[in-house]
């Protein structure tokens, strides 16, 4: 049974070893509730049975163009039909080829010509056989078309060499599904982000930190990157995958943060300042490391630049998104913060709750008032924040 929620995927399977990935692909999907309709081609059917993936979707496995189980054995029409978006994973070099070529002989290729829906292919062969000339043609040709290419990735191949062409994890193509599906509202927006927390160095071996994860301002990226924009992110140390279609520029101290983001201003629409600033910073970082022997010692600190408040005083400053990471008074320290800064947009948050969590719960705060964003995942709440930026624009 599905629910008003649920998008409906097609996932077309072709005969590759690569296959097996597409097992826990279809559990990633599930996650996220998609209904997963399952299509293979004869020759994936020798990697891994139809059974497996009808005990993982509890729907039909398709696999035969006549299927009588089908209205009017029109698999290829029926199938696509209820689909948001068609998936080939893993797409061999052959496949590829028919795709390129218009060639429909089966039913996979049938329904990918008959489809209404956007298409996206994630390659998986032998690492020469991508490298073929042909196969890049291929490639290009289906690009000029509108269809979706996510990876190969490059590594370690069942063959025992290595090299690219590998089929890209699914969590890469998992993502690369919701952003095919996602409205462009951000379409040729430029945005600069700031995410992660920054160090502060006291000697070569120690630094003022803090515990920011830098999940709240990847998740802003991703929800950006998925609505169109074109994004640059001034990270500071994070232990995340960079998002993939990000400009990305890593720095470690307050200074490199604000340096990184006065050379790459101008010209942005808007500012998310998401970072975990700190606000201070030792007056001298020793040069040798201090030896606990020493004894106690005293530690001066001079505060660091307010990179979002330079930022909304320039002359011609973009449209500008605070973060507020509070322990008491919330509401209260964020609107001040808001019209201290002179920006039109704050987002407020409970440290205690934010601050290295998967989750937040936040309270949007404009002009127009306050706008609270109930506890849920990262990636839900930065959809909500870019959201309502975007209707702020």
């Amino acid at each position: 049974m599905t629910t008003p929620q649920q998008k409906h995927i097609l996932l077309g399977i072709t005969g590759g070893i690569a296959a097996y990935k597409s097992a826990y692909l279809v559990r990633l999907l599930q996650e996220r509730s998609y209904l997963v309709q399952v299509m293979m081609s004869e020759a994936a059917t020798h990697f891994i049975t139809p059974v497996t993936f009808q005990a993982l979707t509890g729907q039909v496995v398709l696999t035969d163009i006549w299927d009588p189980r089908i209205p009017n054995r029109m698999a290829h029409i029926e199938a696509t039909r209820k689909a948001e978006a068609m998936l080939i994973a893993p797409a061999t070099a052959n496949v590829l080829a028919k795709l390129a070529s218009g060639v429909a002989d089966d039913l996979l290729t049938t329904t990918a010509m008959a489809r209404n829906c956007p298409l996206l292919v994630a390659p998986a062969m032998n690492r020469e056989m991508w490298a073929q000339p042909s196969t890049q043609r291929n490639i290009e040709q289906l690009k000029q078309d509108g269809v979706l290419i996510v990876g190969p990735a490059s590594g370690n191949q069942a063959c025992g060499e290595v090299g690219e062409g590998r089929m890209e994890e699914p969590e890469t193509i998992m993502l690369m599904i919701e952003r095919a599906l996602t409205h462009k509202t951000w379409a040729g927006k430029r945005v600069l982000v700031t995410a992660g927390p920054t160090m502060e160095s006291i000697d070569p071996v120690r630094a003022i930190t803090n515990h920011s994860s830098g999940k709240m301002g990847y998740a802003i990226v991703e929800a950006l990157l998925a609505r169109g924009a074109e994004v640059t992110l001034i990270s500071g140390p994070v232990a995340l995958t960079p998002p993939l279609g990000a400009q990305l520029i890593s720095v470690v101290s307050a200074e490199q943060m604000f340096n990184a983001v006065t050379e790459h201003i101008e010209d942005q629409e808007v500012f998310f300042s998401v970072a975990a600033v700190a606000d201070y910073t030792p007056q001298q970082s020793a040069m040798q490391k201090i030896k606990k022997s020493a004894g106690s010692f005293t530690l001066e600190l001079a505060p660091t630049v307010d990179i979002l408040a330079s930022v909304a005083q320039r002359s011609a400053p973009p449209f500008c998104v605070g973060f507020a990471a509070e322990t008491n008074h919330i509401d209260e320290y964020a609107s001040q913060k808001r019209l201290a800064k002179n920006i039109p947009v704050i987002v407020a948050n409970n440290a205690h709750h934010a601050l290295g969590h998967d989750d937040n719960e936040v309270v949007i705060i404009d002009q127009h008032g306050q706008h609270p964003l109930a506890r849920a995942n990262k990636k839900c709440i930065a959809e909500g924040i870019v959201e309502h930026v975007f209707t702020l624009l």
